[in-house]
């Protein structure tokens, strides 16, 4: 039997019809939040953003095709190649790419555009596999977590400078694969631990309680256990790392652009602004409420006829699927999602190489990022950062750059029975 039988046969088809049901399902929704009951227009009308996005799911399948049958080498050899190209499209982005609402993001001619950051997520995946395949490479040694942290910063800093906080914050979910190849456990404790301070020190309005309940932290901890000068000396230095911490994120925010500080203030009082910052999270989560169990039905969804959700079509799609098909809808896709997460995390686990492995971890860090905040975002739950649903929501880059680190697995996994002949 050929090789490329052998590969085919070994498709994990469950992933594939998992990611096409959401493919399709997200086409659907992108009509039902266009659609105009006044003056209705087929879903594969090319003026549409159902019809563009048909044409982008026509050349997601045509990149899908290139991947499967291109040889899996491929992507391990030229993986660093791959990754310094994204970076230097990065790199010229801010200075030829086309600036909306403050942002430069996309690069192209014409109607052709492209956002290098999106892309630049497949990419990093690739060349993290690649630096930390070696057997030698211990994430327990700290020369090898510079170069991991070092490479993983490099697109995060460019993104910043667009700038594109809400892609750049993605670019954090590779520490959960970090933590599967042997990152130690205190750097999830203290990032977990950072994230609760900020969360509290921006929540709350007088800084001098936390101020008060660290500094009984540190004594509580000085007098626990072993008591020692150096022991004290470390923990008092710690409590006022974090004290800093604490009175920093207010200078911080304060420099972030104006609309991210009001999307920052309307997570912890959507109410601040309802006709104002405080719009989009609100009426999101009135579409979704209104959907109640079953929804209202296909092309039914009153927030989505009147436009009351702006960018209902891309970061906001979840609220047309809680509007017109409601909470088991809702449900249907969330376990989708979670379907796709569980059969990565078992075609992760089975791989024969390092490198696949890796990188399998890196696309279900990615996916679940997305996952887990875009639908935070729809629910009040996360400020909104601009994270698009996977596979679900209106756009080119997002969809192809989804598929294509999607797609590279699949490819990947099919392709370990090759992989383990090489090794023997």
């Amino acid at each position: 039997m050929r090789e490329s039988d052998i590969q085919i046969s070994r498709v994990d088809w469950s992933v594939v019809l998992i990611y096409f049901a959401l493919v399709i399902f997200g086409w659907f929704n992108i009509y039902a939040a266009v659609y105009d009951s006044q003056a209705p227009q087929s879903m594969f009308d090319m003026s549409i953003n159902s019809g563009q996005q048909l044409v982008r799911i026509g050349i997601s399948v045509i990149l899908i095709i290139l991947i499967m049958v291109a040889d899996y080498r491929f992507f391990e050899n030229l993986s660093l190649f791959i990754f310094l190209f994204f970076i230097a499209l990065l790199v010229v982005t801010p200075f030829i790419g086309k600036e909306v609402n403050g942002q430069v993001l996309s690069i192209g001619f014409g109607s052709f555009r492209i956002q290098p950051g999106e892309f630049a997520k497949f990419a990093t995946a690739l060349a993290l596999a690649k630096i930390m395949e070696r057997p030698t490479f211990d994430l327990t040694k700290t020369k090898n977590q510079l170069i991991a942290f070092g490479v993983l910063f490099i697109p995060i800093l460019l993104i910043l400078l667009q700038p594109d906080t809400g892609t750049a914050m993605v670019f954090f979910a590779f520490l959960l694969m970090f933590y599967r190849e042997g990152l130690p456990q205190w750097y999830f404790l203290l990032g977990f631990g950072m994230v609760a301070l900020a969360l509290l020190a921006l929540g709350v309005e007088n800084n001098l309680y936390l101020v008060a309940a660290i500094a009984l932290l540190v004594i509580t901890l000085s007098l626990l256990g072993r008591r020692s000068v150096k022991k004290t000396i470390v923990l008092s230095l710690i409590g006022l790392g974090l004290i800093a911490f604490t009175y920093s994120l207010d200078y911080v925010v304060s420099k972030l652009p104006p609309h991210q500080q009001n999307r920052i203030m309307v997570l912890f009082n959507p109410n601040i602004d309802p006709l104002g910052v405080g719009w989009n999270v609100t009426q999101s989560k009135i579409a979704i409420g209104s959907g109640g169990l079953f929804g209202k039905g296909y092309l039914e969804g009153t927030q989505t006829k009147f436009d009351f959700v702006p960018e209902q079509h891309t970061d906001f799609i979840f609220c047309t699927l809680g509007e017109e098909f409601g909470w088991v809808g809702s449900l249907v896709v969330i376990s989708l999602f979670t379907g796709l997460l569980y059969r990565l995390v078992i075609m992760a686990e089975r791989q024969k190489t390092r490198f696949s492995r890796i990188y399998g971890y890196g696309v279900i860090s990615i996916l679940l990022f997305h996952f887990m905040i875009n639908i935070a975002m729809t629910i009040g739950l996360f400020p909104v950062v601009g994270i698009p649903l996977p596979f679900f929501s209106y756009g080119g880059s997002s969809l192809w750059s989804f598929t294509v680190l999607l797609f590279i697995f699949i490819k990947l996994d099919s392709s370990r029975a090759s992989q383990l002949g090489r090794l023997n």
